[in-house]
């Protein structure tokens, strides 16, 4: 009798969809934790319980958020983000740019075979990265640090996919005075 494998337990569509919202999971977990030391605790472990119940809240959010994002790692290329600095190494194109540097991000839905995020740097370099390129969920935290992100606008946007490439965040420029 061969030994059953944990890998194997879940189908690999069950195994994707979990891992896809991992996030909100792990808040459904700490959630319950919270409940139950809010309704079983007394004194500080009560309210112990009800500050967990505050964190998963904010965790289910930016999870829901994550997985909005999420495209999958099906698409050509490896994303690399390193210190603020987001590197695509792709089999045709690729580059790095520091987040500094950016000072403008597009969506641009028309590229073949997935749409692409378009970085621009202050020096005029771009850098297209596909949007289900492996590794390009940890672009989320990377563009939702840009001062004055929308981070509802972009996620909108990316799940309707408009027309024509579209401006999601641009640096606002900086007045002398």
């Amino acid at each position: 009798m061969k030994a059953l494998k944990m890998s194997e337990f879940f189908r690999p569509e069950a195994r994707a969809l979990l891992w896809r919202w991992r996030d909100v999971l792990i808040a459904l977990v700490i959630l319950l934790l919270g409940i139950w030391l809010g309704i079983r605790g007394f004194g500080i472990v009560q309210w112990l319980g009800y500050a967990l119940i505050c964190l998963s809240c904010m965790l289910a959010i930016a999870g829901v958020q994550r997985v909005r994002f999420r495209r999958g790692d099906d698409g050509p290329g490896v994303v690399q983000i390193v210190e603020r600095r987001v590197g695509y190494f792709g089999p045709l194109t690729g580059g790095a740019m520091d987040l500094d540097d950016l000072i403008k991000l597009e969506l641009d839905p028309e590229t073949i075979p997935t749409p692409h995020w378009v970085l621009t740097s202050a020096q005029g370099t771009h850098i297209t990265i596909p949007v289900a390129a492996k590794g390009a969920e940890a672009l989320f935290d990377a563009f939702s640090a840009l001062p004055g992100m929308k981070t509802n606008a972009m996620l909108a946007a990316l799940e309707t996919l408009p027309d024509r490439k579209i401006v999601i965040w641009q640096q606002r420029p900086q007045l002398l005075h």
